[in-house]
């Protein structure tokens, strides 16, 4: 009797261990806020130059309610829209901003300058589309590093993330810089000459159906990327530079030949925005399923970049 007694206890007591351990998270990998308290339009820029809307100079904040940490990682969200349309709230950004936010980060979802002219066929508006808003970038960038005490930003661990349009300023505001972008398309207002790279520090880049315009820009940095694309992309395909704009594919591969820290996911049979057919106007719960799919992909690969392996002195 006291024998089957004391084997009930200890099992009991073994149950009760791994059931605990069942519900430890852990911060940065595991989702351990539930409520997210977001200010919205937030300006980044003080001096609004002649003749820019003020609305493109302003950010929502995502933070995790009642996080007392006093450095906190910061992921920049840009949105996509082919920079002609979309804003801070457009398709998958209050997804991923509240996702990441629940797992400790600080989230700013941005609005950046968007074109006039058809980024979608003209070459040359799109590099310039895409260097007007890495400028904008590095504006918020600017802001949070004069203000990291005020929102307790660790600036030492930034990252740029973006969907589409968003992915491509992300990817090129570090891997190039705006002689580089002047330079690709021979426009004729390039900036004087300048070898230097990632000049905002990031320490890794979100790319969700984006791409570089030049794979061989890898080269220039050493930044951890992590990917996500549909298969059958014909916005920004995976794998061809045809429209030139290299890929998730390309760049994994790239990447990996120059031993840069990178993962992709593919989704096979969808398209551009993971969806099936791409829709811009409209985006269903299986979509948005997927969205937050790839919003967890990029949170695991962060957490073993920037936590784990930074931690084991990697």
């Amino acid at each position: 009797m006291l024998r089957n007694f004391i084997i009930t206890g200890l099992f009991c007591c073994a149950a009760s261990t791994l059931f605990s351990r069942s519900l430890q998270k852990t911060r940065y990998k595991d989702p351990v806020y539930t409520d997210i308290r977001i200010t919205q339009n937030i300006s980044y820029v003080s001096d609004i130059p002649d003749g820019v809307k003020p609305k493109y100079y302003r950010l929502d904040l995502y933070e995790p309610e009642n996080d007392s940490s006093v450095s906190r990682p910061l992921i920049i969200w840009i949105h996509g829209g082919g920079f002609k349309f979309g804003k801070k709230r457009s398709r998958g950004i209050p997804v991923w901003s509240k996702q990441f936010a629940q797992r400790g980060y600080v989230c700013a979802a941005i609005n950046y300058r968007l074109s006039k002219q058809n980024t979608l066929s003209d070459r040359e508006a799109l590099i310039r589309a895409c260097r007007d808003a890495m400028e904008d970038a590095g504006k918020v960038i600017d802001f949070f590093k004069k203000n990291q005490a005020l929102y307790r930003i660790n600036t030492g661990k930034i990252i740029l993330a973006g969907n589409s349009a968003g992915g491509m300023v992300s990817l090129q505001a570090v891997y190039s810089n705006d002689y580089l972008m002047a330079s690709e398309n021979k426009i004729t207002d390039a900036p004087p000459g300048d070898d230097s790279f990632n000049t905002g520090r990031i320490a890794a880049v979100i790319n969700f159906w984006g791409g570089i315009f030049d794979s061989t820009w890898l080269r220039n940095a050493h930044v951890p990327v992590v990917s996500v694309h549909g298969n059958k992309d014909r916005i920004v395909p995976a794998d061809n530079p045809g429209k030139g704009i290299c890929g998730s594919i390309i760049i994994h591969r790239v990447a990996d030949a120059l031993h840069i820290p990178n993962s992709v996911k593919i989704y096979n049979g969808f398209a551009h925005e993971l969806q099936k057919p791409f829709n811009p106007l409209w985006a269903g719960k299986a979509a948005r399923t997927r969205w937050t799919e790839a919003g967890n992909f990029a949170a695991d690969f962060l957490y073993q970049e920037l936590f784990v392996k930074k931690t084991a002195g990697n």
